[in-house]
């Protein structure tokens, strides 16, 4: 198996993040897009409670798959580590341990499921109608449990193994095939809620079964798993290590999101329709510099894995240059098109002019943020994620502190201007690090 990291030059490394990330970004565009075709097709329905029913429950899996991102990064990392070292026994050990992870956590999630549901729609405090809507959607998407940690192993897998074309392909069948179901289920046959979360629930377990096909045909080394490697301890050790930390630091991250969604609420209705708008530029935002830091994970990763100090040097630089020349281009965006992107989320008059005081918060936020999934991307190619759960732990104090202080005097400004501290505060953290990650390679 050959070296994923040669020494590329410049404008190779260059041209090998975008080959990588091109194909991410596309395929990131259709995540919105499903969403946009849920809300479409459920928010025709006779009862708005539908739509909130959706809406909430959609936010309970988001949050609760949010918090099993590791299993995607994870993968990422080793994969690519396994990849550039040309150890294709531990390539395909690293998909066996990462589809055990999703199967165990997954069939957790299912025996699990009444308080799960139970717990996260009692937080949310959705009025009676809203909240048996969400119930039934809960009810019947929790299935899909197995099938969506199985396809964030094996989009880790795809990344890391620099596949993107595949890993596109599997999302925009997923998402392909969710919205043509969507559209039948609930236009068609009139099914409704249960409609909309029974059609992720056969996309996912679609995707999975299509994913494990593409990479079976392909996969290294020899049929099936070797049993004492697979369960070595060293690895599994190391395996959990890692999902520890992204764990952890993530929860940090989606505590952040919500603190920052409870303050909104506490200024108002209109500021927390406005901030949710915002954060919505905040999530297109992320779908790009996405593809840029997952092409840091894979190739910063086989250069680690390589042992290759040149080409991690050229490839974390080819990754920062791609990343903030594309930030700078969503802020000019922002700045120009801001408004007119705002009144796409809402035609309400009040949201839409508080949205454009704060406005200018956006156009700073991809200048400021860029860093951080730069970063992130780096630290997860490597595996260092001891370093990013302790810089989120000390990014999100400092962000706690800074609301606390800024709030009173400046409101929700002193909001948007903490949450660009958080995000401040996670490249700093991470860039101060980075010379011991430099030390280490090679």
């Amino acid at each position: 198996m050959r070296s994923a990291a040669a020494h590329p030059q410049p404008e190779r490394a260059a041209a090998r993040v975008l080959r990588l990330a091109a194909p991410i970004i596309v395929s990131n565009i259709s995540v919105p897009l499903l969403g946009a075709v849920d809300t479409a097709v459920v928010g025709h329905l006779p009862d708005p409670a539908y739509l909130g029913g959706v809406a909430v429950g959609s936010m309970v899996f988001d949050f609760l798959y949010w918090g099993f991102g590791f299993l995607r990064m994870g993968t990422s990392g080793f994969v690519a580590q396994a990849r550039g070292a040309g150890d294709g026994a531990e390539v395909r050990a690293v998909l066996g341990r990462a589809l055990m992870t999703a199967g165990a956590l997954g069939a957790l999630i299912l025996a699990l499921q009444g308080p799960i549901g139970a717990t996260a729609l009692g937080l949310v405090g959705a009025s009676p109608a809203v909240g048996a809507s969400a119930a039934g959607y809960v009810a019947v998407r929790v299935w899909s449990a197995p099938a969506t940690l199985a396809n964030y192993a094996l989009l880790g897998w795809l990344f890391g193994m620099q596949r993107p074309k595949t890993a596109l392909v599997l999302q925009v069948f997923s998402n392909g095939l969710n919205i043509a179901l969507d559209l039948w289920f609930v236009v068609g046959l009139g099914w409704g809620v249960a409609g909309v979360a029974g059609a992720s629930v056969i996309a996912d377990y679609a995707a999975a079964a299509l994913g494990l096909w593409l990479i079976l045909r392909t996969l290294p080394g020899q049929a099936g798993w070797d049993r004492r490697r697979l369960l070595a301890r060293d690895r599994l050790t190391a395996l959990f290590r890692v999902n520890r930390d992204i764990f952890v630091r993530t929860l940090c991250l989606i505590f952040a999101f919500a603190w920052f969604t409870a303050q909104g609420a506490r200024l108002g209705d209109v500021t927390l329709a406005a901030n949710a708008v915002l954060l919505n530029l905040q999530s297109i935002m992320a779908y790009g510099l996405d593809g840029f830091a997952f092409a840091a994970e894979a190739l910063v990763g086989g250069a680690v894995g390589a042992r290759d100090r040149p080409a991690f040097v050229a490839l974390t630089r080819a990754v920062t240059q791609w990343s903030v020349g594309l930030a700078v281009l969503v802020a000019a965006a922002y700045g120009v098109f801001g408004s007119a992107i705002v009144a796409l989320f809402t035609d309400l008059p009040a949201v839409r002019a508080t949205a454009a005081m704060y406005l200018p918060w956006m156009v700073a936020s991809p200048l400021v943020s860029v860093w951080s999934y730069v970063l992130d991307g780096i630290y997860v190619g490597a595996t260092r994620t001891a370093e990013m759960r302790n810089g989120m732990a000390i990014a999100l104090g400092s962000y706690l502190v800074a609301a606390q202080l800024l709030l009173p005097a400046w409101a929700n400004h002193g909001l948007w201007l903490a949450f660009l501290i958080l995000m401040l505060m996670r490249a700093a953290t991470l860039g101060a690090w980075f010379p011991r990650v430099l030390r280490s390679v090679g």
